[in-house]
């Protein structure tokens, strides 16, 4: 309990004080007692006083911060108020209505001008007012014209979803034809100023001006409508006439003056009825039930006729507004032009199918001597091919240590001549079946170091026996092709680069070409002069007239130019007399082959063909090839047995109950039983034997068909040396 009473003044706290510090003075001078309990109780006085002091003199200080604060919250006040009373004088200034919400959308001010022309909502604006309330107020004002249909609470939903927006601006009608534009504003901390301008004056020039407009394109299209070369009536939604052009008058046969604002449309169609007829399909009742109907109608178009032998073109079309639109127009002339062009069109398309029909004969003529020629192309080179082989075999046959150095020179020779026309009967084939469009390509990834590095080996003969130097640049790029035709293509024109030049050297390489790479033979040659860069690419055509046979018969670059247009590959071509010559084929670039490498130490060494008494059955229908082939195995020590056909094949090895170590089955034999037929039925017989198939058709079917098979195939005429090696692996075969 305290001694002093906290609510005194601080001077009356300090006199109580006073009174007790004597009090106990004098009870300290008159007890003297030795307890010291005097003089105790004065130092606790003493103590007191001083805190007494030191709180005293901290509450005047607070005190005098409490004066300083109030000083100058009354002069914030006073500024606020001022500056209220200025925002208040300055949107009193504004010509427009004002107001302003706060964040919490309660009204916090307005000047006298908002809503001033809604006297009935004006009084009950205030300080507070939700804003929601203020737009009820509005939608309920007598002074507000609503639009059609629209009720207060449709309008005051429609001001709501409004207010969500940032930024408003838009125009309220009130009675009266007065117009206000309402333009509504997001302020920083989320409260909304509104402004109401009055826009009365704006809007009823607008519509002067409008209305001027109106007049003006009205007598605009009335001049418009007097000048077209047609006859235009218009219709409202109730089918009255409301507009029309003279033309109309001299189209149809109704006097002028029917032509009135007002006038039935059933009224104008009974005058029609008398003088005109309808095409056929369509009548007077179809276009009544149209013009019947309120809405949706979708345009017509017909024909009349009139009695003077004028016709008219028809048409008709709803406006917006549900009524329609008719024009009428004078289509005599071009009828008749027309009839008279369908007339001419007739004459000449019989001419036309005349001479369509002779060209067809024409056309057919040639496909088939076109078909014939190539028939006959195709026919002769596979019954040459036949003596070919047989004779090629003949001539490997003599090749024999014993002889003397003149009859292998002439062998060599005989066999460079049977060679020079393998090449020449395979470039007709060729030929034919590009000229034909029968050669089938087997399209895919191409790497071209599997292109040229055989190549390379196969041609550095030739170019070394010139004394030219032979260049290959290595890569590795891989291209999209089909890998028979683009060696032949490369091989073509390294062929003709060596044969035609003299001295130097010949260049083969690639270059990448954006997406693509482009494969470039270059030589040092004499060159190709301007004037026949373009025949070097028919057939027979050779630029070195004393070139003999065995150089070619000019096939070579007819047969790149053809293979490159069918495989898509662009054939290039620079050269310049005394310089060279460079070809050049463009080829689309693909992904790497993932083509498995043979390490060629790991083959077995090749045992002796003539130590390893193979047993060969040869199945061959043509006896001279037949006899040529025997005697070619015989001389390598291989055991022969030769028959013409399938089934005396299978019965020979039932009778003597052998199995062949290797079959060479010539693919036609008869219409029951080919090679490959035959090939089957011993596989089911006596399980896989080693078996090559030899024809002399080239085509991409029998390929895939042998394939298919498993079978591998050796075209005529058979080269001693591929014929050879299948039967050295037919001997290691047996030996492993």
């Amino acid at each position: 309990m305290s001694i002093v009473n906290p609510s005194d003044s601080l001077e009356r706290q300090n006199e109580k004080l006073m009174q007790i510090a004597s009090a106990l003075m004098r009870r300290v001078e008159q007890n003297t007692d030795d307890s010291g309990v005097a003089y105790a109780q004065f130092e606790r006085a003493a103590l007191l006083e001083d805190q007494v002091r030191q709180r005293t003199l901290d509450l005047e200080r607070t005190l005098d911060l409490l004066h300083d604060s109030n000083a100058r919250l009354a002069e914030a006040m006073a500024e606020a108020e001022a500056a209220r009373s200025n925002l208040t004088d300055a949107i009193e200034t504004v010509n427009e209505g004002f107001a302003l919400f706060g964040p919490d959308d309660l009204l916090i001010l307005s000047n006298s001008r908002f809503c001033q022309h809604m006297h009935d909502i004006a009084e009950k604006l205030h300080s507070g007012l939700p804003f929601d309330d203020y737009v009820t107020l509005v939608s309920e004002s007598r002074y507000l014209a609503l639009p059609d249909n629209e009720t207060p609470q449709d309008w005051a939903n429609r001001r709501m979803k409004r207010h969500q927006d940032n930024r408003v601006m838009f125009n309220v009608r009130l009675i009266w034809d007065r117009w206000l534009q309402i333009s509504e504003h997001r302020t920083n901390n989320g409260g909304t100023v509104i402004l109401q301008t009055d826009v009365t004056d704006i809007m009823r020039l607008e519509r002067e001006e409008r209305n001027k407009l109106r007049d003006k394109q009205s007598r605009m299209i009335r001049a418009t409508l007097d000048h077209l070369n047609q006859g235009v009536c218009i219709f409202d939604s109730d089918a009255q006439m409301v507009g029309w052009n003279s033309k109309l008058g001299d189209l149809l046969p109704v006097p002028l003056a029917r032509f009135r604002l007002g006038a039935q449309f059933e009224m104008l169609l009974a005058q029609l009825k008398e003088d005109i007829t309808f095409e056929a399909g369509f009548g007077p009742e179809k276009l009544l039930t149209w013009v019947n109907r309120k809405s949706g109608r979708y345009p017509i178009s017909f024909q009349v006729n009139r009695s003077t032998n004028v016709i008219l073109d028809v048409f008709a079309q709803e406006m917006p507004d549900q009524g329609f639109v008719i024009s009428f127009t004078d289509v005599t002339a071009e009828r008749e032009a027309a009839r008279a062009l369908f007339e001419v069109n007739e004459l000449l398309e019989q001419r036309v199918m005349e001479r369509t029909l002779e060209l067809e004969d024409a056309l057919s003529a040639a496909e088939r001597a076109n078909a014939s020629k190539s028939r006959f192309v195709a026919a002769a080179s596979h019954d040459l091919l036949q003596p070919l082989s047989a004779a090629k075999l003949f001539v490997s046959s003599l090749t024999a240590s014993s002889r003397s150095e003149s009859d292998l020179s002439t062998i060599a020779k005989a066999e460079s001549a049977l060679c020079s026309i393998e090449q020449i009967i395979d470039a007709l084939l060729d030929i034919s079946k590009l000229e034909a469009g029968h050669a089938s390509f087997d399209i895919g990834a191409v790497a071209l170091s599997d292109i040229l590095m055989p190549l390379k080996n196969e041609l550095e003969p030739m170019a070394a026996q010139k004394g030219l130097d032979l260049r290959f640049v290595h890569t590795d790029i891989t291209v999209k092709s089909d890998a028979s035709f683009l060696r032949r293509i490369v091989q073509n024109l390294v062929s003709n680069a060596i044969r035609y030049t003299e001295t130097g050297k010949v260049l083969v390489g690639v270059r990448r070409n954006g997406g693509s790479a482009r494969l470039e033979v270059w030589d040092t040659g004499c060159g190709i002069a301007e004037k026949d860069q373009d025949v070097i690419f028919e057939e027979f055509k050779r630029l070195d007239a004393r070139a003999s046979a065995s150089e070619g018969m000019g096939l070579g670059l007819a047969i790149v130019e053809r293979a490159c247009s069918r495989l898509g590959h662009p054939l290039g071509l620079w050269s310049e007399l005394g310089r060279g010559t460079g070809f050049f084929v463009n080829l689309s670039m693909t992904h790497s082959k993932n083509n498995s490498q043979t390490d060629l130490s790991e083959k077995p060494r090749a045992s002796a063909l003539e130590d390893a008494g193979l047993i060969v059955l040869l199945v061959e229908n043509d006896p001279e090839l037949s006899r040529a082939m025997s005697l070619l195995l015989e001389k390598w020590n291989v055991s022969v047995l030769d028959v013409r056909d399938g089934p005396t094949a299978l019965t020979l090895l039932e009778e003597i109950q052998l199995k062949p170590d290797a079959l060479i089955l010539d693919y036609q034999l008869t219409d029951d039983m080919d090679g490959v037929a035959l090939y089957q039925l011993m596989h089911a017989r006596y399980g896989t034997i080693p078996t090559r198939i030899i024809s002399a058709n080239r085509t991409a079917a029998l390929r895939q068909l042998c394939a298919k098979s498993g079978l591998k195939l050796l075209s005529k005429p058979i080269d001693p040396s591929d014929l050879r090696n299948f039967l050295e692996n037919a001997a290691r075969s047996q030996s492993g």
